[in-house]
């Protein structure tokens, strides 16, 4: 594991637990709700300095790959996430939207650094980035409107112009500056440190901004654990018959399961942000989300080890 996957770890709960208690100091609650967004677009602008879009060219090093991934990711999975916020979440639609928004966006960056942890195939995990990161953009409105519009009521155009705003415009930024500048080793892993900081400066912001609404409503992770692990377990046992009805081998197969698995809360918690304002309640849902996840896929890194 590289030093700033570790340096992760450590920043995301420090940030959760300094924000919890710098909530109660007013002037700071107050000031730094303004900086969330600013971190969030720091946050996403140098990590799509980091995404590949070369790898465009070697989506097809292994279609059936491609195919088995995309099917779970973009069709079995939203329809899941669905399934499991109607069962646990149909009394909390605020909660139920924040559910999809994270369950239907695949995960663009750590899912690599448990794929490596287990041992998989990191070229067949670059390959898919590109194409899991585009359609997730693409669809995350239309997954929103088919499964809570009509509940929520919230307007689709304002979904596509803030998504507009707070994804696709340091999208191609970061795209136009890779193009003039060398993006080299020591820079990636520059870009990759200021993505893991701005994270966690986003999330100290939004816990310290927002501490009395998370003090109050505890019962969020409560609530969200159990759908969670469903989705874990769910999604781990299908790959893992995909597996054994395909031949597929150990490497290929660790790579579907944790692109399949890990989830892009980052992404998420942005467009929440901006999207549903007066819903604190849906970017609170995303917060606690990695809490829940990274354990999660932690222990799955090693089980499939031992698995093999």
């Amino acid at each position: 594991m590289k030093l700033n996957e570790k340096l992760q770890m450590v920043l995301l709960p420090m940030a959760i637990v300094s924000g919890f208690i710098l909530s109660q100091n007013s002037f700071i609650a107050d000031f730094s709700g303004n900086l969330t967004i600013l971190f969030l677009l720091l946050m996403l602008f140098s990590l799509f300095i980091n995404i590949p879009l070369k790898n465009f060219k070697n989506e097809f090093i292994d279609p059936k790959f491609i195919k088995v991934a995309l099917l779970i990711n973009f069709i079995w999975t939203p329809i899941l996430s669905y399934i499991l916020g109607y069962i646990f979440l149909n009394q909390h639609i605020y909660l139920w939207i924040g559910f999809i928004m994270l369950l239907v966006t695949p995960c663009t960056d750590w899912y690599i650094m448990f794929t490596d942890l287990a041992k998989g195939n990191l070229k067949l995990s670059f390959s898919i980035l590109p194409l899991n990161l585009l359609l997730q953009l693409i669809l995350l409105p239309f997954y929103l409107f088919l499964f809570t519009g009509i509940l929520s009521g919230f307007d689709l155009s304002l979904l596509v112009e803030d998504i507009f705003l707070i994804v696709v415009l340091p999208f191609i930024l970061s795209q136009v500056i890779k193009h003039f500048v060398n993006i080299n080793n020591k820079l990636s892993d520059y870009f990759e440190l200021i993505a893991i900081v701005s994270l966690a400066l986003a999330i100290f912001t939004m816990f310290s901004s927002k501490g009395s609404l998370l003090i109050n409503n505890t019962w969020v992770f409560v609530i969200l654990l159990i759908p969670f692990a469903l989705f874990f377990v769910i999604n781990f046992i299908l790959t893992r018959l995909v597996k054994i009805a395909t031949n597929m081998n150990y490497e290929d197969y660790v790579s579907l399961s944790l692109t399949t698995l890990a989830r892009n809360s980052p992404i998420s918690l942005a467009i929440a942000v901006t999207a549903f304002p007066n819903q604190p309640i849906i970017a609170l849902s995303l917060v606690i989300a990695p809490l829940i996840e990274l354990p999660i896929l932690t222990i799955v890194s090693y089980t499939l080890r031992r698995l093999n």
